[in-house]
């Protein structure tokens, strides 16, 4: 029987053609490898990228979250900063003597005896101070209160002065009499506080400087449009729409006992000055001091952690050091038109 020519043995041609099928095999199978195995996933590229921006996340969380700083360089005072800290250290290494000065008048002889109870705690612990009350009723720190060592308080009697437009106008120019005499030549550094605020946190020497304001609890990180400076021309606290760089409060402020003196004196004449014209600025003497530091600008300010309130409209701060007692629950505007009425 005869057999098909495709059954017999294959020839060299049919070989070789084989050999090349089975060399193309081996090459597909090895270099298809390589290329799969060479192909980047996209998956791990997503997790570097989410790894990149958690880390940046991290870095702007853990970053400082309040300005250290104001735009002309002074600082901006946290308490529990590490730049505060260090100032503590630095003036802790020598004596010094400080002094505050508030006015007692009328129903404000109520708040007294807390607010120094409170300054004995907190108020610069272990430093030389003297509490200046500037009051039209002496006896109203009887029974003499007992304070800790190197604290002293001295009575200076000032004339009765009813109701509160008249009372702010005239604290500046009783604390520039006061300072002139007896305070100038006693105490290095001197603050004046409102008598209606309580000290509840510690107070210390990170808040010295030569010249010292704090800012508006209710008005810090608001936009300049919204600060209440005085805009009448005619006032002598005027303040142009492109001047201003934050609003500060008249109920704690300080420095050098000269630097205090020259503001309370310049404060003064303004004030005299717009009295003699029938002028009166809205925020009354706080016009006058934030037009006055607009033109001298402060070499340390504090955050609103130095002057507080219980309002909705008042900062968060970490710390409350000195919180407001009269104006609790109270915004700002309120405030003022309620001392108006007094």
């Amino acid at each position: 029987m005869a057999v098909l020519p495709f059954c017999k043995t294959p020839t060299g041609s049919v070989k070789l053609v084989l050999y090349c099928f089975l060399l193309a095999l081996i090459i597909y199978f090895f270099h298809g490898r390589k290329a799969a195995v060479s192909v980047t996933p996209p998956r791990p590229v997503f997790h570097a990228e989410s790894r990149l921006m958690t880390s940046m996340t991290l870095v702007k969380a853990t970053g400082p979250q309040t300005p250290m700083e104001t735009p002309w360089r002074a600082p901006l005072v946290w308490g529990d900063s590490h730049s505060s800290a260090r100032h503590r250290e630095k003036f802790a290494q020598r004596g010094i003597h400080t002094g505050v000065v508030t006015l007692v008048v009328g129903k404000y002889k109520r708040f007294i005896h807390q607010f120094l109870s409170s300054a004995e705690i907190y108020f610069l612990p272990g430093q030389r101070v003297t509490y200046y009350i500037l009051t039209d009723s002496p006896h109203s720190l009887d029974p003499p209160m007992e304070l800790g060592p190197k604290r002293h308080v001295k009575v200076v009697p000032v004339a009765e002065l009813p109701g509160w437009n008249r009372l702010a106008y005239r604290r500046m120019a009783l604390i520039a009499d006061a300072i002139r005499d007896p305070i100038s030549g006693e105490v290095e550094y001197l603050f004046c506080a409102d008598i209606d605020q309580e000290f509840v946190a510690p107070v210390g020497e990170e808040i010295l400087g030569n010249l010292v304001a704090t800012l508006h609890p209710e008005l810090y990180g608001m936009p300049r449009n919204a600060f209440p400076y005085e805009v009448e021309e005619v006032s002598s606290a005027c303040v142009d729409e492109d001047e201003g760089d934050y609003y500060y409060t008249s109920e704690f402020y300080g420095g050098l006992v000269s630097e205090m003196y020259r503001m309370a004196r310049a404060c003064s004449m303004l004030i005299l000055q717009d009295q003699a014209s029938g002028v009166l600025a809205r925020g009354l003497e706080e016009s006058y001091l934030n037009r006055y530091l607009i033109d001298h600008r402060p070499t340390c300010v504090l955050s609103p952690e130095y002057s507080w309130w219980d309002s909705a409209l008042a900062a968060d701060v970490p710390v409350q050091r000195l919180v407001s007692l009269g104006r609790q629950c109270e915004s700002y505007d309120q405030e003022m038109r309620k001392k108006h009425k007094c």
